[in-house]
């Protein structure tokens, strides 16, 4: 008995120093993607860029931004939901946190669940996915061309939560589609990405479309939907994602996340002090400035 209990005790710690190894690399990550990065210092969102633009992307930004808005430099979040791991699996329970960066395009996104960490992330350049068991072994460990690709796609699209960094720039244009839709395209690093963007009638971005590596080998239809518009600190920005491939038999939701807190311009990952108090939206969503 007494061994019994020596191995379950050397197994628990084994567990609890695998997830402190992979907090560790997280923070150290975080750090990094900060660092590389910068304030955006002296640009304001006006009325005068919005000329020339789309007609539903003109009814979009009067929707969500005001005049005067600063530029967004940086971002940090936390959500829940649920997670599927392939077609044909369950759904399982997830809290993700996340931090993203403007200037130069990055994030790192850590996701929970009961059997596995997920990181997913776009720093220095470079996309990168870590799937962890128990924070123990790594099950995936996947990078190079594809992945960057991917990664800053997922970046891009969830720009729809830090949308100063939709107005038009020199990497960033929108070209007219209809009254309804616009499509938004983007360069950096030498890619080439875009996404067919969906809007309704008082001017929400609904639903973005692109086509992004569901694998190594399959180019597939990636879909964001937005829901659940709410107005922080001056923005709108959706709180409610259902993200899915839309495939030959059929759309597979495989993440359904609810944003539960949101921070804009603080550069510092969530266990250190806040320096002003959160301010209460709706329910549950948590916002800063």
């Amino acid at each position: 008995m007494t061994a019994l209990f020596l191995i379950i005790g050397l197994l628990l710690l084994v567990l609890l120093l695998s997830k402190l190894n992979v907090l560790i690399q997280f923070r150290r990550q975080v750090k990094t993607l900060f660092a590389q990065s910068k304030k955006i210092k002296g640009q304001y969102f006006q009325l005068t860029q919005l000329i020339n633009l789309p007609e539903p992307v003109q009814r979009y930004f009067k929707h969500i931004l005001k005049e005067g808005q600063p530029y967004i430099s940086y971002v940090r979040m936390k959500h829940d939901g649920l997670f599927k791991m392939g077609v044909g699996k369950s759904w399982m329970n997830i809290k993700g946190e996340q931090y993203a960066t403007i200037a130069k395009p990055g994030f790192i996104w850590k996701g929970t669940t009961l059997m596995f960490v997920a990181r997913d992330m776009y720093i220095s350049d470079k996309g990168r996915l870590i799937a962890t068991l128990l924070s123990v072994y790594n099950v995936v460990d996947a990078k190079g061309k594809k992945y960057n690709e991917g990664e800053l796609l997922r970046w891009l699209g969830e720009s729809i939560l830090y949308p100063t960094n939709f107005l038009p720039s020199r990497r960033l244009q929108w070209l007219p589609i209809d009254s309804k839709s616009a499509k938004l395209t983007f360069q950096y690093a030498g890619l080439s990405l875009y996404f067919i963007c969906s809007f309704n009638e008082i001017g929400e971005l609904t639903e973005m479309q692109t086509k992004r590596y569901m694998d190594e080998d399959h180019l597939e239809i990636w879909v964001i939907k937005a829901t659940n518009y709410q107005e922080l600190n001056r923005i709108r920005v959706p709180t409610e994602f259902d993200v899915l491939w839309r495939l030959e038999q059929g759309d597979f939701s495989y993440a359904k996340f609810n944003i539960t807190e949101i921070e804009y311009d603080q550069p510092k990952i969530f266990y250190t002090v806040q320096t002003k108090p959160a301010k209460t939206v709706g329910s549950s969503i948590r916002i800063n400035w």
